[in-house]
């Protein structure tokens, strides 16, 4: 991911900053680090996959979770439950989108000063809070699954492309960790102003699309509230 190199929530990105990433860009070529950088070539060519059936692989766990949604009566306490987790991905993802200069520089501010992949660390919290409003087992493995089959080595290689584009990446990674947060934020090296100060960016969030995540996490509420009984509905107005 350099998520700073994909501009969204379920589909590839530009190339942009660590950003390399989600917000920052999918679209990183694989071969735009040093050639000592690169991985052996089972990995690379496995990296080049994942880059390419991350999208469908999200359609097809999407027709899982409705497989499952349909199959379940809705749990209540779960559903609350998982706004623990789902709210707090929706606020990391659009605040690391406000933030995030893609193709532009290395974005080190913000979210970025507690974790190099703030717009994959939402999207986890995300995934795992309708796993858990779901109370789906299978959900909940396909999702962990697709995430270590997909998303680690999407990550790696954008990393890989960050460190040979901006030569500052490497003091970067060794102050701010991978994924799980810093308790506070890393300084900008030369500067007495914690990196994460930095101001959030309205017209950044709308250039980013990141408002689909909050529509879609929206749309996907009243799915596991009511779909369930308006199919019931219909299947009984059929009779």
């Amino acid at each position: 991911m350099s998520e700073r190199a994909h501009p969204s929530h379920a589909a590839p990105r530009p190339a942009a900053n660590a950003q390399a990433s989600e917000a920052r860009s999918d679209s990183a070529p694989p071969d735009a680090s040093p050639p000592d950088s690169k991985p052996p070539a089972w990995a690379a060519r496995w990296q080049s996959i994942a880059r390419r059936i991350r999208v469908p692989l999200g359609f097809l766990a999407a027709a899982l979770y409705l497989f499952e949604l349909v199959r379940r009566a809705p749990n209540h306490a779960a559903i609350a439950w998982s706004a623990a987790l789902v709210a707090p991905g929706l606020w990391l993802r659009g605040y690391a989108a406000g933030t995030v200069k893609k193709n532009r520089e290395l974005t080190t501010t913000g979210p970025y000063a507690y974790t190099r992949n703030p717009l994959y660390l939402g999207s986890m919290l995300i995934a795992a809070g309708f796993a858990l409003a779901l109370l789906s087992w299978a959900v909940a493995l396909v999702l962990a699954l697709g995430f270590l089959a997909v998303y680690v080595p999407v990550i790696a290689s954008e990393e890989r492309f960050l460190r040979g584009t901006f030569p500052e990446y490497g003091a970067y990674s060794r102050r701010v960790p991978g994924l799980i947060p810093r308790r506070f934020p890393a300084r900008q090296r030369g500067s007495a102003v914690p990196s994460g100060d930095a101001g959030f960016s309205p017209a950044l969030y709308f250039k980013h699309r990141e408002y689909n995540a909050v529509l879609g996490s929206a749309l996907l509420y009243l799915c596991l509230l009511f779909l369930r009984s308006a199919l019931g509905i219909f299947h009984n107005g059929l009779k």
